[in-house]
């Protein structure tokens, strides 16, 4: 098995480019020592703050968000980071070439039940001579990404990686800490049987979305003419992984249960990066009026539909949107 650093390098990727991610990756690997110790580390449980999206704040939550941002501000790789837990960017070092978001302990409500934790991040590259407390320098849609990735922490920690060569699949060997080649190239299959969606929101969704479910549900005696099976792990990160794994279809559609929110999940920490993974395994990713890379961002907390995972099934998905 080969370890990241050479796998990168030998993808074109830069040294600077290479450390930036081993930095994020030095932070993963204590955020997975923390999260495998449960209650005996102290920080299950939530604080007693609301983050900026109006989120009561696990224990971890905090602790995450501070380990990325404390080990990224001080490697000298980045010139301003942006995290889902910040009310705004925050400033790095002028010289530096990248940018980087990041989600620091998405669904982090599972970590009370010791389920399925992760954290995504999506790096760009700096417009030269930006001014690093300039916000707009985030303005860029997920195209421009050259490198997204999530840690999973589950039964094993597990690194999926793309430098837009495809995306890889790296295990945390815990014997001597590094993230060691486990599977070459993910290729999601064009067809699937399975779909995950919150389904208690049924209730909410557009027509559109609640006709697609409908002839799903209806299995063999339905329009598909085939059953499906519905899964759902409430951390994107989670839902995304089985996606890469095995295939199948991950939907947070628009709703109406807080007309000021229709969406849930954010542009810039979880749909773009998990979009670029997404697609260089061989699937769609849309909102049901758009692909999801090709958003030019409004703000840095911005929200959107996401539909993703096997491309026949997005497609099938998307017609119910026409």
């Amino acid at each position: 098995m080969r370890r990241l650093p050479p796998v990168l390098i030998e993808d074109g990727c830069s040294r600077e480019l290479v450390s930036l991610i081993r930095t994020i990756l030095a932070a993963c690997k204590e955020i997975s020592f923390r999260v495998g110790q449960g209650a005996l580390s102290g920080v299950l449980g939530s604080t007693l703050d609301e983050n900026i999206q109006g989120e009561t704040q696990k224990k971890l939550d905090v602790l995450s968000n501070q380990l990325l941002k404390d080990i990224l501000l001080e490697s000298g790789y980045v010139k301003a980071i942006a995290s889902e837990e910040e009310e705004g960017t925050v400033a790095g070092s002028p010289d530096a070439k990248f940018i980087v978001a990041f989600d620091p302990l998405d669904g982090s409500s599972n970590t009370d039940i010791n389920s399925l934790v992760g954290t995504i991040f999506s790096i760009m590259e700096a417009p030269e001579d930006a001014d690093p407390a300039d916000p707009t320098i985030f303005m860029q849609p997920g195209h421009k990404q050259i490198a997204a990735g999530y840690v999973l922490y589950g039964p094993c920690t597990t690194l999926a990686l793309t430098t837009g060569k495809g995306t890889r699949i790296f295990t945390l060997d815990k014997t001597h800490g590094s993230f060691l080649l486990t599977e070459e190239f993910a290729k999601i299959p064009e067809d699937t049987k399975e779909f995950a969606i919150n389904a208690s929101n049924q209730r909410h969704w557009q027509p559109a979305m609640q006709n697609y479910i409908n002839d799903l549900l209806a299995g063999d005696t339905g329009p598909r003419g085939k059953n499906f099976n519905m899964r759902w792990i409430a951390a994107m990160v989670g839902d995304v992984h089985r996606v890469l794994c095995r295939g199948g279809l991950f939907t947070y559609p628009a709703d109406t249960k807080n007309p000021e929110k229709p969406y849930k999940l954010r542009l810039m920490y979880e749909a773009n990066p998990m979009a670029m993974l997404v697609e260089q395994a061989g699937g769609l990713a849309h909102t049901g009026e758009q692909r999801i890379l090709d958003i030019d961002p409004e703000h840095i907390h911005q929200r959107v539909a996401v539909i993703l995972g096997s491309k026949n099934e997005v497609e099938a998905c998307l017609g119910y949107h026409k």
